[in-house]
């Protein structure tokens, strides 16, 4: 019987039960590095963006982005969506975007940063680093990796 209240429980409300039953505040995500065009890198190397990274995040970024694009079968739907996450605020003409802390490989701490950008594709993620993820952990083009992200 606990079995099934439990089924449909994640069929109908699993953001309740993420949150609220079995308290999941991280998830894992994988996808291939790929090399991207550099609005990363401006957006991370803006004064006020660069400031708040270091003020919320504890860290100066390196003046780039891991671009992944995520994997067949990896959800992004609960980063996106989630209501926490550290905000980065903007001047006028500019995005918002909001941060998750994240762990890369199981090796190196970060960030996930989520632009609030129209039609930003969804199976895209850029992290951040106070070191040059590539250089660090070796990768190249084509390489999958896991990050664990904190949704909180």
């Amino acid at each position: 019987m606990l079995t099934l209240v439990y089924i449909c429980y994640m069929r109908f409300f699993p953001k309740y039960v993420r949150e609220k039953v079995l308290r999941v505040t991280k998830i894992i995500l994988k996808g291939r590095v790929f090399s991207g065009g550099g609005t990363g890198s401006l957006f991370v190397n803006l004064p006020w963006a660069k400031k708040q990274f270091k003020d919320k995040l504890g860290f100066d970024p390196y003046s780039g982005t891991l671009n992944l694009k995520l994997s067949s079968g990896t959800d992004a739907k609960e980063l996106r969506s989630a209501t926490k996450g550290i905000k980065i605020k903007s001047p006028e003409g500019f995005h918002e975007g909001r941060c998750f802390k994240a762990l890369i490989m199981e090796k190196l701490w970060g960030a996930v940063v989520v632009p609030e950008v129209p039609k930003y594709p969804h199976d895209l993620l850029e992290i951040i680093a106070p070191v040059n993820l590539r250089e660090k952990l070796g990768l190249k083009d084509g390489m999958e990796i896991e990050v664990i992200v904190w949704l909180e």
